[in-house]
């Protein structure tokens, strides 16, 4: 079982930067690609970014691609979103999911543990 725990959600003007991290508890984060998602009001979850166990292979969301890096550290058990360049069409709840499946997959369904949120709020 993984228990996932994300911060670093904010308020931040258009332009500006924010970095969200994902701590993971249990021994199988290293087993475990991650992916971010992100839920604005009154709309589908949606696929941000994802990674694979060993960090080398990244998928983007068309929409973020250029302004977002994810990352990870199996080391700290944690991985990362660093967005740049925020929009206010980025403001949703970001949430980070882990799946033992193989590969980086982008559905909702295909990932096993979510953790609770953090909300993203740009202003204009």
């Amino acid at each position: 079982q993984v228990q996932l725990v994300e911060s670093g959600g904010g308020l931040v003007q258009a332009g500006g930067s924010l970095r969200l991290s994902c701590a993971a508890s249990g021994r199988t984060f290293s087993s475990s690609a991650m992916g971010w998602f992100r839920q604005a009001p009154g709309k589908e979850r949606e696929f941000v970014a994802g990674i694979s166990r060993s960090g080398g292979t990244i998928y983007y969301a068309y929409f973020v691609k250029a302004r977002f890096t994810i990352s990870r550290d199996n080391a700290k058990n944690t991985v990362y979103l660093q967005m740049n360049s925020l929009k206010p069409e980025d403001t949703a709840v970001y949430y980070c999911a882990a799946t033992a499946q193989l590969g980086v997959p982008s559905e909702v369904a295909k990932y096993d543990y979510w953790g609770q949120g953090t909300q993203v709020t740009v202003s204009s």
